[in-house]
């Protein structure tokens, strides 16, 4: 199995690409299943989770083709693809693809509302918490789904003449479950409300996709969502947008190390809350034209207190990483997780630093130290084994970092990325 190496102590200089967004590209790759035309994606990062839905969706019928990278352009830039659905030969995602990657959950919508029916295994994905898919079930009920339970697996089917527009009011905030529901509404009879909605980047990227294939949605980048419903979509060619948990993860690793770096392509208005955060640690950060310019001199990490909420607020997917951040902040930072009750198994390995942390419930309390010494870790979920580098990156002497396909699931490039802007990372082979 692959590890990473680091030395620490270098500063971060130069340029980093932003990558296509890996929670908008695979929820725009599911939505190809609406239609018997090609979807073409453009920007689609090179990812393990890309891959893996690859497989998934080849296994319901669709075939899909990736383009060479055309004259001029950088081994950077996203993948181009084309996904065409013109038939669904079988509405089962079986456990064996599934249970490899929680989002794979997903196709249930698309499938259901095109085919009236599917048979999809319960999901699985990183260990950070139950994660139920009640929410999902709620909601495909409403559109009028007979939902049932059985051997692990998710059989619904829509009634005769497909599903119907109904008004769904989420309990509480569900990206996956709003995904989900967005896309089985554009093909179901009628008008949809979805209120309560997440409202992330990526779904707006999604939604903007469908209507591009000729959904009908209004309200756009609000909690409520409604969806007139269409007969049938068409293909279309969409962007996917820079990841804003990416370009949070190496403004806080130029945060941890020092230097300026700017980051190619970043939009800054995804990530605001955290950027507000990073400001007040004492990071510089300056819109440019080309993207975001993070800088650090030699002044002290300032501690800052922070608690996950669903966009806008600070992301859960960027909690890991300030933590290691904060601890080589000057005091104590508190720092509160909202939205997964069990995403602090990145403390112990944390602590191999030198770190020092203690947890209480969703309470987390850093103890800045001036210095972290390099050590063993093992990566334990995507976004915690991204903050182990980080930490490895501003450590004193070596750092290896084990179980790193963690890490491929969700960065691409990372190593690269790091190497060139003065990094002292490498790959090593398992």
């Amino acid at each position: 199995m692959d590890r990473i190496r680091l030395i620490g102590g270098n500063e971060l200089n130069g340029e980093i690409p932003i990558s296509g967004a890996k929670n908008a590209a695979l929820p725009l790759m599911i939505a190809s299943l609406l239609s018997d035309e090609p979807l073409v994606l453009q920007n689609v990062p090179r990812l393990a989770d890309v891959k893996q839905l690859e497989r998934i969706l080849e296994n319901h019928g669709v075939d899909i083709a990736v383009h060479g990278r055309r004259r001029g352009e950088l081994d950077v830039v996203g993948q181009r693809m084309t996904f065409h659905a013109a038939d669904i030969v079988d509405t089962t995602a079986p456990y064996e693809l599934v249970s490899k990657m929680r989002a794979s959950f997903w196709v249930i919508g698309p499938l259901l509302a095109r085919c009236h029916e599917a048979r999809v295994s319960l999901p699985g994905g990183c260990a950070i918490g139950t994660r139920p898919v009640d929410l999902f079930l709620f909601g495909l009920k409403a559109l009028g789904a007979e939902i049932d339970i059985d051997d692990g697996y998710v059989v619904a089917k829509a009634p005769k003449g497909g599903l119907v527009g109904a008004h769904i009011v989420f309990p509480k905030v569900s990206v996956g479950a709003t995904h989900t529901l967005l896309m089985a509404a554009t093909l179901a009879r009628g008008t949809t409300i979805i209120e309560n909605a997440a409202q992330e980047p990526e779904i707006t990227n999604v939604a903007e996709c469908l209507v591009a294939m000729g959904a009908k949605i209004s309200g756009i980048g609000t909690r409520t969502l409604t969806i007139e419903g269409v007969d049938k979509l068409h293909g279309a060619t969409v962007d996917v947008i820079p990841d804003r948990i990416e370009t949070g993860t190496f403004a806080m690793a130029t945060a941890m190390t020092g230097g300026n770096v700017l980051l190619k392509g970043a939009r800054p208005e995804h990530l605001q809350s955290a950027l507000d955060i990073l400001t007040q640690t004492g990071v510089e950060l300056t819109v440019e034209p080309e993207g975001l310019r993070v800088y650090r001199n030699g002044n002290g990490i300032q501690p800052v207190n922070i608690e996950t909420d669903p966009f806008p607020g600070f992301p859960t997917d960027l909690q890991a990483q300030f933590m290691a951040l904060m601890t080589m902040s000057s005091g104590t930072s508190h720092i509160r997780e909202t939205i997964f009750e069990n995403r602090y198994m990145h403390v112990a390995e944390l602590a191999r630093f030198g770190a020092d942390i203690t947890v209480d419930g969703q309470l987390a309390t850093v103890h800045g130290k001036p210095q972290l010494k390099g050590a063993q870790v093992m990566a334990t979920d995507l976004r915690a084994s991204v903050s182990l580098v980080i930490a490895g990156l501003a450590a004193k002497g070596e750092t290896i970092v084990n179980r790193i396909y963690h890490l491929d699931r969700g960065f691409e490039g990372l190593e690269e990325k790091l190497s060139r802007c003065g990094a002292e990372i490498e790959r090593l082979a398992g």
